[in-house]
């Protein structure tokens, strides 16, 4: 049985100052770090083989935490990175909505009508293919064990969704992605059996 352990970045200085990043990166918070912390603590008993994570700092830097003072490998996938926002990517939402109020509001709330050209993005359609092929890499490589990914907010969603086998008008049918939230995915590859057993859990943090 292969078990994915799956978060996003804990929380940076853009994320305060709603400015999105993409693929551009910002310093984790005291907060982000104190929330990796709090999860690695409660993940602190599972074995972990490999830990895969975008190459932005804010996401390697929480990876890095994750791991404690265990020597697990960590291995940089750039498909693993933010979707690119483009022109969008340092600006604060409300600039951005001052002149595309439309493409913004679609990715939050109608992701399939989600236009990225006005603002040279990258579309949702090219992020679900690059999901695709790193957790069909992740699964070849590792047929049984437990595996941790560290990335983001849109990367958790897509990642969830192509579990669920989701359309990408779904996407965000699921629990807010916060900072270093926890989600378990259980995969019986021989069988091709999946179980979503944790979905963007945040338990830890209402503990520490």
């Amino acid at each position: 049985m292969l078990h994915i352990y799956l978060t996003r970045h804990g929380e940076t200085e853009w994320n305060i100052q709603n400015r999105l990043q993409g693929w551009k990166d910002s310093p984790l918070t005291s907060k982000g770090i104190n929330d990796a912390k709090a999860l690695s603590q409660k993940i602190s008993a599972i074995r972990f083989q490999s830990i895969y994570s975008s190459p932005s700092m804010r996401a390697l830097n929480t990876a890095k935490i994750l791991s404690g003072e265990n020597d697990i490998p960590i291995f940089l996938d750039e498909n693993l990175r933010e979707i690119n926002f483009g022109d969008w990517e340092g600006k604060t939402k409300s600039e951005i909505t001052e002149r595309f109020e439309k493409e913004f509001s679609s990715l939050w709330e109608s992701p399939s009508a989600y236009n990225h050209l006005p603002h040279n993005g990258e579309s949702l359609k090219n992020v679900r293919k690059r999901v695709e092929e790193v957790l069909k890499n992740i699964i070849e490589t590792n047929k049984d064990g437990n595996v941790l990914i560290v990335t983001h907010a849109v990367i958790v969603a897509t990642i969830i969704a192509y579990f669920k086998n989701s359309p990408i008008e779904k996407l965000w049918d699921i629990p807010f992605v916060h900072g270093t939230c926890l989600t378990h995915i259980e995969i019986d590859v021989e069988n091709e059996l999946l179980n979503l057993k944790l979905l963007c859990d945040t338990a830890h943090l209402q503990e520490s």
